[in-house]
Formats: structure tokens, C-alpha cells, sequence
């Protein structure tokens, strides 16, 4: 859904760009990764998405689904974090022309599956939410598939559900590992495109679930390259809680210890 029409009339009266974000969502990096390659200024609006801010009234007027990123562009209001990359680009740049549509529809595909494995190996060890903010969440939050999500993530996710989630990472981290293989310097060519970006943060979240990337040297050489440049910084690293990403390697270290981390799951396993 590229664009949709505001249910808050006062969005319509926003000039420039407006992005509601949250610091470690990996949509919200894509963007803010744009708009740092870009050069361009935005008003930005943090969602807090461990106080559960997506699920209130005010936030879902701006986004239906209660999700972030949210974008405003002179009053135009999209919210699907790949038709607002592609916005910010523009057509007609590098940035835009060099990119593969292909690339692009996998990362946006890929983004369940990270969900999932995100909240299984990483949040799982910092979350402690209570029995009141988790009956809040489920009554106030409108968007039915983020709420059956969270009783799944409560009750625990079947070991079928990660092993399938794991195996469909590793193929989709192989496609591009082979379209690295000719020795291209970016996943579409000669040029950074936005089918970078959209993986950079994808690639950066499974770093810290111990992934293993040794398995696509290709991909991870890519990523040594790509996470050398200032908007990998000033858009992603910038905006990580080192004290979280802290706890997070604890607790990925306890696992991978105890045997059930990432690569006890799925063709990770074999």
C-alpha cells in the first residue's frame, strides 16, 4: 500500500517530511538509512514500542496498523517501510535506478520471519512484561495478526514455527550470498541501491542473534563493506541502546551455551 489517506486531518497540514520511528526497528532503519544517504532533514516522532505506544489511540489514527515506520511527506501519508524508501529516493537517482525490485519484495517478505526470531533469541532475555500491560495490549491494539503475535510469543513458539523461520532466513541469505558470488560489490550491482539498505538492517539484527554468517562469506564481506558507511552509523548504531544490545549478547551467549540458540534451529541445525 503505497500511500494512504490520513484519518487525522492535521497530517495533511504537516510540511516536509515527518517519520514516526522506533530506535531498534528494522523498518525504521531502512528509512532513517535513506534519509541519511540523502542528506535530508525530518521531523522525528520516537514511538515508544516497549511502553506499547503503537497500541494507543493517537498512534493508530496515524497508522492502522499500529506498526512503525510512519511517514509523512507534505501532508501524502505512507506507511510500508519499502514504498517509503523508495519515496525518499526518488526516481531517477542512483539510489533508486540501481536497485532490483526482486531484492527489495525478499527483504519485505523476510520481515516476519525476523519478527519472530527477534522476539525468540533476542527480546525474550530483556522483556518483562506484566499480566496488565499484556491485557492492555490486547485490548486497545486493533491490528489482530500483531495481537494473535503476542499471545504466540507469551505461550511460547512451537520449535516447527523457529525451525521453519530459521530455514527460510538461511535460503534467503544464500540468494544473496550467490548474487554476491560474481563479485559484485553491492547486492545489485556496482552501485549502492536501496536493496542495500533494505537488508543492512536485517543482516545487523541476525549479528546479534550469533547468526552464521560464515556460511555466506559473500554476504558477510558485503556487510563488512556496507556497515562502513556514515548512514550505517548515524542511522542505525546511533540510535542502539548499547545497554540492550549489551543484555542481548548475555543472553545469546546463555544460549548458545545451553545449545538453543539460533543454530541449534532449522538447516542451521544439520
Amino acid at each position: 500500500m503505497p500511500e494512504i489517506e490520513p484519518k487525522e486531518r492535521y497530517l495533511k497540514d504537516l510540511e516536509g517530511l515527518h517519520l514516526w520511528h522506533a530506535p531498534m526497528s528494522s523498518c525504521s532503519q531502512r528509512v532513517r538509512i535513506v534519509l541519511a544517504e540523502t542528506g535530508k532533514d525530518y521531523t522525528s516522532h520516537l514511538i515508544d514500542l516497549a511502553g506499547d505506544e503503537h497500541a494507543s489511540p493517537e498512534y493508530q489514527a496515524i497508522h492502522p496498523k499500529g506498526l512503525v515506520p510512519a511517514f509523512v511527506d507534505d501532508g501524502r501519508l505512507f506507511i510500508e517501510s519499502v514504498d517509503i524508501i523508495q519515496r525518499i529516493a526518488q526516481p531517477g537517482s542512483d539510489l533508486a535506478n540501481s536497485t532490483s525490485q526482486d531484492l527489495l519484495q525478499l527483504a519485505d517478505k523476510a520481515q516476519v520471519d525476523l519478527k519472530l526470531l527477534t522476539f525468540e533469541f533476542l527480546f525474550k532475555g530483556v522483556e518483562r512484561s506484566s499480566k496488565e500491560s499484556f491485557d492492555a495490549f490486547q485490548e486497545n491494539h486493533q491490528n489482530e495478526w500483531l495481537k494473535q503475535f503476542r499471545r504466540d510469543y507469551k505461550a511460547g513458539f512451537e520449535t516447527s514455527r523457529i525451525d521453519a523461520a530459521v530455514t527460510r532466513t538461511d535460503e534467503a541469505f544464500r540468494i544473496l550470498d550467490d548474487r554476491l558470488s560474481d563479485g559484485r560489490p553491492f547486492l545489485a550491482g556496482d552501485t549502492f541501491s536501496l536493496a542495500d539498505v533494505a537488508w543492512m538492517p536485517n543482516v545487523h539484527r541476525f549479528s546479534l542473534m550469533d547468526w552464521p554468517f560464515e556460511r555466506v562469506p559473500n554476504l558477510q564481506s558485503w556487510f563488512r563493506r556496507v556497515a562502513g558507511r556514515p548512514s550505517y552509523k548515524k542511522a542505525l548504531l546511533d540510535w542502539q541502546n548499547e545497554k540492550v544490545a549489551g543484555a542481548f549478547a548475555e543472553y545469546t551467549g546463555e544460549r548458545r551455551i545451553n545449545g538453543t540458540d539460533i543454530r541449534a534451529f532449522g538447516s542451521l541445525s544439520g
